[in-house]
């Protein structure tokens, strides 16, 4: 059960992540893993592009954890540690388990930990007060390994092991005369001293003979049940309290619930699971691993307790960008270069926000800041960051900051940087088996302007021709993906040619080429939906300030 206590915060980028969002994420995770005694993972928010999975094979990195969503999940919270037993314990013994651990509910468990079934205090109680069978004991197939533990008893004859499976239970207060008439074959009879009764109840076929009041039982009585069968069991308690503990020897399996178990996974979402467990009387519910296996119980009081999952971000500060889930989540930390967003946080966090080209840039000052020895990966990592933000130092969000630390990190990483750079760029730019969707989509972010909502993609390439291959498949494709995210007023795509420092901006929605012309200053007469912005190549410096500053007009 360690693992529902061991804490780790997850260090993720936006969705949609592109080259600065994954190796960001996975350094500053290394980072504090370094500097901290956390345990920090890093996480993406979406599929890695081909530009980012050639970087993470170049230096032979694996893709961070796809993490879905960070809702609240019963892996989130504090689980009752209650152990699985058998299900051929006593009655007796399950109660004593759930007095000592405070518990009102017990599961019955296998070798291999599959659930078998609930047994409750309830059950417990019923068991006792509303059975008047005297055959109980022998249809729930009662060991007698039990009844000796439950009477606290020594086996004088017979096998522990074996089971009680036929008769009733009775006690032999009569004469002995009298006891043929009501001892049937393969019954269990508590009885005292009396060397008559013992014998008697051997010679009638007795399953059992439970000698009480801690009487000796005789060379020959041992002898006779032997050779009948008969089991012997001593005990010091008097035959009254004999009575009232017998039925206690019962094993769980016979009253404990087998059937229609409402159990939840470790995965289950608390706000998905709450309405369950109120509709339910039950107090207690089972929890379960990926694999089906007990791990713990729950109960709605458990939910007090509930904290989020720690996350640092990367990358963005904006909610729309975030991983699903983000405001269930505690944020720690927001390392990033973009303006400020939309991230509302419970408590204060480490907020470190610099008006750089990259994320890496920022991690790759708190590698030096904090004296941390930057390896030859870690620094593939950062410069190829860097490298993707700037395009190689053409977008004017790249600072000379941004230029000294790639210069000092393609050092250390053992990368020229334009052969390099040229490298993972055409590598990024190879879409030929990709869907019209899934270019679209593979770096699109969405923005809030006052009351209105848009979302830009880009594809940057150092191939006029392949750019001009995905304006006649975009162009459409915008239509049909604005129709889909009814949400969003507007959508832009931004076609970025490296080499000549232009976007070709595909525009869709009511007034948005418009709105476009007039922010940049551009006459289009065409019927197109785009527009040429010379000199256009960031969409975090450029376009996105454009954009708002428009829409406030």
């Amino acid at each position: 059960m360690a693992e529902y206590n061991k804490k780790k915060t997850i260090v993720i980028g936006h969705k949609n992540p592109d080259t600065d969002s994954i190796c960001s994420a996975i350094c500053y995770a290394n980072l504090k893993n370094q500097i901290t005694d956390m345990v920090y993972e890093p996480g993406r928010a979406g599929q890695v592009s081909e530009e980012t999975q050639f970087v993470l094979d170049y230096f032979g990195v694996e893709a961070p954890r796809f993490i879905e969503h960070v809702k609240t999940q019963v892996r989130d919270i504090d689980v009752r540690e209650t152990k699985g037993v058998k299900k051929n314990i006593s009655l007796k013994k399950a109660w004593n388990l759930m007095q000592a651990s405070n518990a009102v509910t017990l599961p019955a468990v296998t070798e291999d930990g599959s659930l078998e079934g609930l047994i409750t205090v309830g059950d417990i109680t019923k068991s006792y007060m509303n059975v008047y069978d005297s055959s109980i004991l022998s249809k729930a197939n009662t060991q007698y390994s039990n009844i000796i533990e439950t009477v606290e008893g020594d086996l004088i004859v017979g096998d522990a092991d074996a089971y009680f499976s036929e008769g009733k239970v009775l006690i032999a207060a009569a004469n002995p005369d009298l006891m043929e008439f009501y001892i049937n074959k393969n019954d269990l009879v508590i009885l005292g001293n009396r060397y008559e009764s013992q014998l008697c109840a051997i010679e009638m076929e007795a399953a059992c003979i439970i000698v009480c009041e801690g009487a000796g039982v005789s060379m020959t009585i041992k002898k006779l049940a032997q050779e009948r069968g008969c089991t012997v069991i001593a005990t010091a308690y008097d035959t009254y309290t004999v009575a009232r503990l017998v039925n206690q020897s019962m094993p769980i399996s016979y009253f404990m619930k087998t059937e229609n178990l409402i159990t939840f996974e470790e995965t289950d979402i608390i706000d998905e699971i709450k309405d369950v467990m109120a509709s339910k009387r039950y107090r207690d519910f089972p929890i379960l691993d990926k694999n089906g296996k007990y791990k713990g119980m729950i109960s709605r009081r458990n939910f007090l307790g509930a904290q989020g999952k720690m996350l640092i971000l990367v990358d963005h500060n904006e909610k729309t960008q975030a991983v699903d889930g983000v405001e269930n989540a505690r944020i720690m930390e927001i390392i990033d270069h973009h303006r400020l967003g939309t991230i509302e946080t419970i408590s204060p966090v480490f907020f470190r926000n610099q008006p750089l080209g990259c994320t890496a840039t920022i991690v790759y000052q708190m590698y030096k800041e904090a004296g941390v020895v930057i390896d030859r990966t870690i620094a593939g990592l950062l410069c190829s960051a860097i490298i993707s933000d700037t395009l190689l130092f053409r977008s004017p969000t790249c600072t000379e900051i941004d230029k000294r630390a790639a210069t000092e990190l393609a050092g250390i990483a053992e990368i020229q940087l334009e052969e390099y750079a040229k490298e993972m760029f055409t590598a990024g730019s190879n879409l030929k088996s990709k869907t019209d969707e899934e270019i679209f989509y593979q770096d699109f972010k969405r923005f809030t302007a006052g009351k209105v909502s848009f979302g830009v993609g880009q594809i940057s390439s150092l191939n006029e021709q392949e750019l001009d291959t995905l304006k006649g498949r975009l162009l459409p494709y915008i239509v049909e993906a604005h129709k889909q995210q009814k949400e969003v007023d507007m959508m832009f795509f931004m076609l970025t040619n490296i080499l000549d420092e232009s976007t070709n901006l595909l525009c869709e929605g009511i007034g948005a080429k418009k709105m476009i012309m007039n922010a940049f200053h551009v006459e289009d007469n065409s019927q197109e939906s785009s527009v040429l912005l010379p000199g256009v190549v960031s969409r975090k410096k450029q376009l996105i300030p454009a954009i708002g500053m428009a829409l406030q007009v």
